[in-house]
């Protein structure tokens, strides 16, 4: 009679997860999950034909995860500002699961940073298009802004080169999002790419902004 499996699926995943956030996901072999675990790497091969599998469901975790924080944001009083400080705040707490999750992927998995682009967008819409008047469009050219800002943030925070803090970051965002929102409403075409940008310019250098 075969030896009974000690652990579970989810406590194999979980074992995984534990070495992700503190080494990487480079770290995760059969071994190491089994010397977290306390048992040789023999009960992983029961619920997975491989490491890559067992990697994959790390991802899927990582996935997982990311949306409750997506849902956090959303109950929000201006959803669009909750998603994007719990963007931040997913980079900040979970930094390698952050990696593995949009910076540094399974090859065979279809999603990353732009998936979650797309996600978010299509919950957050709605309310900018409520809150901001602005048709579905703009409103989606104007998250893909500021998500390009964000991106590279979170980026900064989860490669350890980020010199802001988060009174800094929440200013910059504050910026971003009142010159993005202040072009596409008073710069006719620009949301559709439609409009004459040497005269906007020529126009900007030439105003005096001296208060």
């Amino acid at each position: 009679m075969p030896p009974k499996v000690k652990f579970q699926k989810k406590e194999i995943i979980e074992a995984a997860v534990a070495i992700t956030r503190k080494q990487g996901i480079g770290a995760v072999t059969a071994r190491e999950v089994g010397a977290v675990l306390g048992v040789s790497s023999r009960p992983l091969f029961t619920y997975f034909k491989s490491v890559d599998a067992l990697k994959k469901a790390v991802w899927l975790y990582a996935k997982e995860l990311y949306e409750t924080y997506v849902k956090d944001g959303l109950k929000a009083e201006i959803p669009f500002l909750g998603v994007g400080q719990n963007y931040i705040r997913f980079a900040k707490e979970e930094p390698e699961l952050y990696k593995y999750l949009f910076l540094n992927p399974p090859e065979d998995v279809k999603g990353g940073a732009m998936e979650a682009l797309r996600l978010s967008q299509d919950l957050v819409r709605p309310s900018l298009m409520r809150i901001y008047h602005m048709d579905g469009a703009t409103a989606d050219k104007y998250f893909r802004d500021l998500w390009l800002v964000a991106y590279s943030i979170t980026t900064l925070i989860v490669t350890g080169e980020c010199p802001y803090t988060d009174t800094e970051i929440s200013a910059l965002f504050t910026e971003f999002s009142v010159s993005v929102c202040k072009a596409y409403k008073e710069i006719p075409g620009l949301p559709e790419g439609d409009f004459d940008k040497n005269a906007v310019f020529q126009k900007l250098v030439k105003e005096d902004i001296t208060p």
